[in-house]
């Protein structure tokens, strides 16, 4: 593209070069003679009118279609160039103007850059194709326009030639802010840029991520949609369809494509938002269609058309939807209101536009102001005369409100600038030179001035920035029905800096939040607690919703993802849109179990007691005697008393003492507890061990009070190293989905396991010696019922292990203290109870007579049995006879039997009956 302008732009200047052009009449539009010209480009007319389907002569054809909003953009320029002369400005200089009509054709354009480029004060219109312009004269030093920003890149590449400045009002192309291909040109708009990102934020806090773009087929309708569809994904923003339509409305195909967007439209039932970058005229075609079509949507509309009256004056125009616009900063408005209401004194003579505008009017007459722009547009395509109308200046007085409803704050504001742009400058340029003279400065000097100057106006600031543009910033409008004619609001404000908008009353805050009720999406927004899928479709808008799955959560809408809970302090169900703290649980004191494991072990606490009363009140009874002294039956009570009060301590709230101190205590009483009962089985074995060398050895160990040191101290031993080296702490078990477990952590599981694996090494020999001893009287078989508690210890602790192991959660002490409550009352109750039943319910049998006789009779067992064997080994060997008479003429074996009852009685009742006498039990003996 920029090569054809190019070479166009040369085979111009070739054919001007070789033959002079004259200009015809009807190609100036306005000129007003100065010391320094002013060109300037305006889209007065909408087309350009051929006769056949394109153009086949070289020639400039008629324009049709008179614009009112253009017309006055005209105006403008011309009102703001009268303020400077009319001012202290620059004085004794006149800024002069020559204004040309682009009919919205790239090429009339061109034509008239032309002239600008043309060589001052020649008697020929000639462009000299030079090397070097540095000192070449045209006949204008800058160039206000064009407007549309095709056209504007066109014009600027040829006179970038030259670097004439060229300073436009409406030509918001990014691509404008490049100086490298651009350097000349200047606008007092923000770039599209600004616009498109604007545009996206909005969408986006009115919580839309589905539409639609409708663009034109050119330099500015494509970059557009570029810059858009990025700053949109930036936003999260989809476009789910991208119409284009003719540039120029004298393309024949423009209607057949606005149905067909039209259709696109209708069949996107989702898309309700729709972005509209067009010229008024494509916009005045399609919204003309679309009330036909009942289409009812959302337009966000580009600062070309947001303010346009000629749209806003539809026919039913509310029918079509909702309309947001972005629009340049508005200015002071009063002075150029004034201008127009005086417009019938200014002079029509070199002002083509005006000339026909008042022509126009008076064939428009009778036409009420709702019709008055259409009429006038309609007759715009007639050929009218131009002559002289006599009612002309009273026409104008009674329609010069007319013009002022058709104003475009925005656009106005922004030519006033550019006007007053090149007024400063050419004050801070002509300060050391004589302006009155034309030859006084070239293009490119006053260019360089341009870039730097800052001017005022309305009491505002403003200057150009490195890429030549002023970023004034937007005003966000809205069009509203306000007495059955459609008005443009101002809600907000576009800060370009900041990035937001700035909103002034509640009014405007609430119209903002209203935008936000209607709808425009691909997918049904994901609510808290769901996150979003892609379905497979390219666009990431169009999703379905998933729950969040357990602990983690999503408190958004349309969340990517969910969130992950801190699994270690909280956690969440399916589809939760917040995370709950776990709740932090233990084996409370009013749990029902603990409750129950209490009971239990306040019972065992009072059997201790109760047994320690009855052996209290019986001290001098056989059966306390023969249960190891009461001493022994004391500490044996104590670590049963001590292994009940232990389980307190695997109830409540975990400390760092109670840690500490449950298995210590446990351990330390049951090892004292097992230690006392080794003692007396040991007793037992050697108090009925017949067997000669197995007695010499179990007098040498049986030492009752060092046995019960050494191995209670090797246990407290183990837990002493265990609590300095690798102690038990409270540690939270956050393994649990929804709840904290604070438990004890055992600190060494090899000190925990030696501690219990000390434990049963006693019980072990325990079981041994009692299981040796088990076979003694039926009424005093207290191996027997040692030997069935060390079985019941054995089988707790043996399904204590895997069950431990296995068990997790705040029930976990509870299984300790449950094989701790039945070990304990499995030995409890075999060691003592038969004891408390013979003394409570077999009074009879608990007195010395009855005691001795037992044991006698015990003893006369095993004697017999013993001297039966030793008679069969002397009879095989020396044959000697069975029964030898002794002197109180009893039997041999009789009198074995005596000696060995009295030997075991000894043993068994050392403490308390050693000085029985045994004539006594002689007698006793004899009398039973």
């Amino acid at each position: 593209m920029a090569l054809l302008i190019i070479l166009i732009t040369f085979f111009v200047i070739i054919l001007a070069t070789s033959q002079p052009c004259q200009t015809p009449d009807d190609f100036v539009a306005a000129t007003s003679p100065g010391h320094i010209i002013i060109g300037g480009l305006f889209a007065i007319h909408e087309k350009m009118l051929y006769s056949e389907e394109y153009p086949r002569r070289p020639q400039i054809q008629k324009c049709v279609g008179f614009e009112i909003s253009n017309f006055l953009q005209t105006l403008a320029m011309i009102h703001s160039i009268e303020m400077i002369n009319n001012s202290t400005l620059l004085p004794g200089i006149k800024l002069g103007y020559e204004i040309y009509d682009t009919c919205t054709e790239v090429t009339v354009a061109m034509a008239a850059a032309l002239r600008f480029l043309s060589k001052f004060n020649c008697s020929r219109e000639i462009v000299e194709f030079k090397c070097d312009y540095s000192s070449y004269m045209p006949r204008v030093k800058a160039v206000l326009g064009a407007g549309y920003s095709e056209i504007t890149m066109a014009v600027s590449r040829m006179l970038s030639l030259q670097l004439m400045p060229q300073v436009s009002y409406e030509s918001t192309a990014e691509i404008l802010s490049d100086k490298i291909r651009f350097p000349s040109f200047l606008r007092t708009v923000p770039s599209d840029f600004y616009q498109t990102k604007a545009m996206a934020k909005l969408i986006q806090k009115s919580e839309w991520n589905w539409i639609g773009i409708i663009t034109t087929d050119d330099d500015y309708g494509r970059l557009a949609l570029n810059t858009f569809a990025i700053q949109a994904a930036a936003n999260n923003v989809c476009i789910a369809f991208k119409e284009v339509l003719p540039a120029f409305l004298s393309d024949s195909t423009i209607e057949v494509k606005i149905n067909h967007t039209l259709d696109k439209i209708i069949a996107e039932a989702h898309v309700n938002v729709i972005v509209v970058f067009l010229r008024q005229f494509h916009v005045f075609s399609l919204f003309s269609k679309a009330i036909e079509k009942n289409i009812n949507k959302i337009w966000i509309a580009s600062d070309n058309w947001s303010t346009a009256t000629k749209i806003t004056t539809i026919t039913d125009v509310k029918k079509i939807g909702k309309v947001v616009g972005f629009t340049f900063r508005r200015g002071n408005m009063s002075s150029f209101h004034s201008f127009l209401q005086n417009l019938n004194m200014l002079p029509s003579d070199n002002n083509k536009p005006l000339h026909e505008y008042a022509m126009l009017l008076s064939a428009c007459a009778n036409v009420k102001d709702s019709d008055l722009s259409q009429c006038i547009f309609n007759h715009s395509q007639e050929t009218l005369a131009y002559k002289a109308n006599k009612t002309i200046g009273k026409t104008f007085f009674m329609r010069n409100e007319f013009l002022w409803d058709y104003t475009e704050p925005g656009l106005i504001h922004s030519i006033q600038l550019a006007v007053f742009a090149l007024g400063y400058a050419i004050r801070d340029l002509c300060q050391a030179r004589d302006c009155q003279n034309s030859n006084a400065f070239q293009p490119w000097e006053l260019l360089d001035v341009l870039k730097n100057v800052t001017f005022t106006n309305g009491g505002n600031s403003f200057h150009f920035d490195a890429h030549g543009d002023l970023n004034t910033g937007y005003d966000v409008v809205l069009w509203k029905e306000v007495n059955g004619h459609m008005t443009i609001t101002k809600i907000a404000e576009y800060d370009l800096q900041k990035d937001v908008f700035i909103t002034t009353d509640q009014e405007t805050k609430n119209e903002l939040r209203n935008l936000k009720q209607i709808q425009s999406k691909c997918s049904k927004e994901c609510s808290p607690g769901q996150m979003k899928k892609s379905t497979g479709s390219q666009h990431i808008c169009c999703y379905e919703c998933l729950n969040c799955p357990e602990n983690h959560y999503s408190n958004q809408t349309d969340m990517d993802h969910c969130l992950l809970c801190n699994n270690e302090t909280h956690w969440a169900p399916v589809r939760s849109s917040t995370c709950f703290a776990k709740e932090v649980e233990y084996l409370n004191w009013n749990d029902s179990l603990a409750i129950l494991l209490l009971a239990l072990s306040l019972l065992g606490i009072m059997f201790v007691l109760v047994i320690g009363i009855i052996f209290t009140r019986n001290l001098n009874t056989p059966v306390v005697k023969s249960s190891g002294g009461v001493m022994v039956c004391y500490v044996i009570l104590l670590g049963h008393f001590l292994n009940f009060a232990s389980t307190g301590f695997f109830i409540g709230e975990p400390q760092d003492f109670t840690c500490k101190t449950r298995q210590t205590l446990f351990g330390v009483s049951f090892t004292l507890c097992v230690s006392c009962i080794l003692m007396k089985s040991l007793k037992i074995l050697l108090a009925f061990s017949l067997d000669p060398k197995l007695q010499n050895f179990l007098k040498c160990l049986y030492k009752p009070i060092p046995i019960i040191f050494i191995c209670t101290g090797i246990q407290i031993v183990i837990c002493t190293l265990w609590l300095i080296f690798a102690a038990p702490a409270v540690e939270e078990n956050v393994s649990l989905p929804r709840v904290i477990i604070l438990e004890c952590e055992e600190g060494s599981i090899l000190a925990f396991g030696t501690m219990l694996g000390y434990i049963a090494i006693l019980a072990f020999i325990c079981f041994i010696f009692a299981f040796k001893g088990r076979k003694l009287p039926e009424n005093y078989n207290e191996a027997k019922f040692i030997t069935f508690g060390m079985l019941i210890y054995f089988i707790a602790w043996i399904t204590f292990i895997p069950i431990y192991a296995t068990t997790f959660g705040k029930y976990l002490p509870a299984v300790e203290i449950i094989v701790i409550l039945i070990s304990n009352y499995g030995i409890l109750c075999c060691t003592f109870i038969p004891k408390c039943y013979v003394i409570l319910c077999k009074q009879e049998t608990n007195t010395k007579s009855a005691f001795l006789e037992m044991i006698y009779s015990y003893s006369s067992h095993c004697a017999g049995g013993l001297i039966m064997s030793h008679v069969s080994l002397d009879a095989t060997n020396s044959n000697i006879a069975m029964t030898n008479p002794s002197s109180s003429g009893k039997p041999a074996a009789w009198q074995i039997s005596k000696d060995l009852q009295a030997q075991a009685l000894a043993r068994i009742c050392r403490e308390n009956s050693t000085n029985i006498s045994k004539g006594l039990s002689r007698k006793r003996v004899s009398s039973i």
